[in-house]
């Protein structure tokens, strides 16, 4: 690629409009918008109907709020004048976390304010940048490409969809893709809820992990009973779940559900030279991770095994006494709880059957003995893995965007956490591409959450780009 070049009437366009960008985000994030928690239901409302008025005053011919069972959706659509042009939906969210533990906040978390920093400024306020920040600086990013340009419609038709259940599960979500994919139709979907790897190294995420939740449950006698009486002769459900958890990896850290691999998307050799190519500080890692050692899937890098490699966790085991003292029984049952972390290639469906095929194997083998019931359950069906090619069309119009804006080469990275991408990407038949300006000490979901203002205004001058490349480069 060749040196990025900044297009100055953005650049000055966006700097001009710098106070007005943080004064609608300040305005918008003094709303409580959890959705995770009913008392706040009508707080999510107000936030979508705040938002709405944003899309109108900007320029949306049409803004539309979708109800859903849950929380409401914020839709609106802006054809281009070009017939030919191509069709882009952004993607992001209004709802924000809730904010425990409240007491580690400096300040109240929806009473949001702006400090200096040894970088410049920062906006703190539950949502400043997951996701409330990133969805404002889209709003600014057109305005600039409008008034760069002289249009009086985008380069390509615009579609904003902004759901209000994203931090509590995206529950109703797919369905309301499935409802409306007529009208979400699209040539390549903008997710912006994502970040850079770091304030001097900036890159764009290609990718992020599914994940599926599952709980076994093991009943052994009928009630509790003393282990004096019966122990050593009877099957106990806690020591069952302990050989279940064991038998999960083998010695190389790979997990033995059968087939769980069949179909991984396996990293190429220049994605694995990228991710080498990462200033990536094993030892900081570390710390954030609160351990002092990495382990994991032999063959690969720390950063690898998060970003590309399927997994499995016990996320929790317990059965029995766990009180003070001693109580000296054979428990009645056992719990153990596991989430699957799973990759381009693999399906959520694949695995909830190669568990009931790997319960078999250890009914088979005798680790689940006569005696013993164990069932498998998933609460839900999770949510999807997603990965666009490096030589994607769209992902290179991202690339040279935020290459443009921030005037450096642009990396690439992938995300370990999963989130309603991979929905967008099936049900809209469409590539999915990220454009996010976070930074990894961003707080995300934690106290003190906030925005670096200056990636905020670089958000925004990528947006006004990347309209321009997707509607020059795009081949229908």
């Amino acid at each position: 690629m060749s040196d990025p070049q900044p297009d100055p009437a953005v650049r000055q366009h966006v700097l001009e409009h710098r106070q007005a960008l943080v004064d609608a985000l300040l305005e918008w994030l003094r709303i409580p918008s959890i959705s995770a928690d009913p008392d706040h239901a009508d707080d999510v409302s107000r936030s979508a109907d705040w938002f709405v008025q944003r899309l109108l005053a900007a320029g949306f011919p049409e803004v539309e709020v979708w109800s859903t069972p849950g929380l409401p959706t914020v839709y609106a659509e802006w054809p281009s004048d070009d017939p030919d042009a191509p069709t882009v939906v952004v993607y992001g969210h209004h709802d924000v976390q809730p904010v425990d533990p409240i007491e580690l906040w400096d300040s109240a978390p929806f009473e949001p304010f702006v400090r200096a920093t040894a970088y410049g400024e920062e906006l703190v306020g539950r949502g400043a940048i997951d996701d409330k920040g990133q969805m404002v600086y889209h709003l600014f990013g057109l305005a600039a490409h409008l008034a760069a340009t002289g249009r009086t419609s985008p380069a390509v038709t615009l579609k904003v969809i902004v759901e209000g259940e994203e931090e509590s599960g995206s529950t109703h979500f797919r369905q309301l893709l499935l409802d409306n994919r007529e009208r979400l139709r699209c040539d390549v979907v903008v997710v912006s809820d994502s970040g850079v790897y770091d304030r001097s190294t900036i890159s764009v995420v290609t990718g992020m992990r599914g994940m599926i939740e599952c709980q076994l449950d093991l009943r052994g006698p009928a009630g509790d009973v003393h282990s004096g009486s019966f122990g050593g002769a009877i099957p106990n459900p806690a020591t069952v779940a302990a050989r279940l958890v064991a038998a999960l990896h083998d010695a190389d850290h790979r997990v033995t559900l059968p087939g769980y691999y069949d179909g991984v998307v396996p990293l190429t050799d220049r994605e694995r030279e990228l991710i080498a190519a990462l200033p990536f500080d094993e030892s900081r890692w570390l710390e954030g991770a609160r351990s002092s050692g990495t382990d994991g899937e032999a063959g690969y890098s720390t950063l690898e095994r998060v970003w590309a490699r399927p997994t499995a966790e016990v996320n929790g085991i317990w059965g029995g006494y766990t009180g003070p003292g001693g109580k000296t029984i054979v428990p009645s049952e056992a719990h153990v709880k596991l989430s699957f972390r799973l990759v381009a290639g693999q399906r959520n469906e694949d695995v909830m059957t190669a568990m009931e095929a790997w319960l078999d194997d250890r009914r088979a083998d005798g680790a689940v003995p006569a005696g013993i019931d164990v069932t498998a359950t998933f609460p839900r069906i999770g949510v999807r893995p997603c990965l666009t090619p490096l030589d994607h069309p769209a992902l290179q119009s991202v690339t040279r965007a935020m290459a443009r804006a921030f005037e450096t080469e642009v990396l690439y990275t992938r995300e370990g956490g999963s989130g309603p991408e991979a929905d967008l990407a099936d049900v809209l038949e469409a590539p999915v591409v990220f454009l996010g300006v976070g930074l990894p000490d961003d707080r995300i979901h934690a106290p003190n959450e906030k925005a670096d203002i200056e990636f905020l205004l670089k958000g925004a001058e990528a947006v006004a780009y990347l309209w321009d490349d997707l509607a020059t480069t795009w081949e229908r």
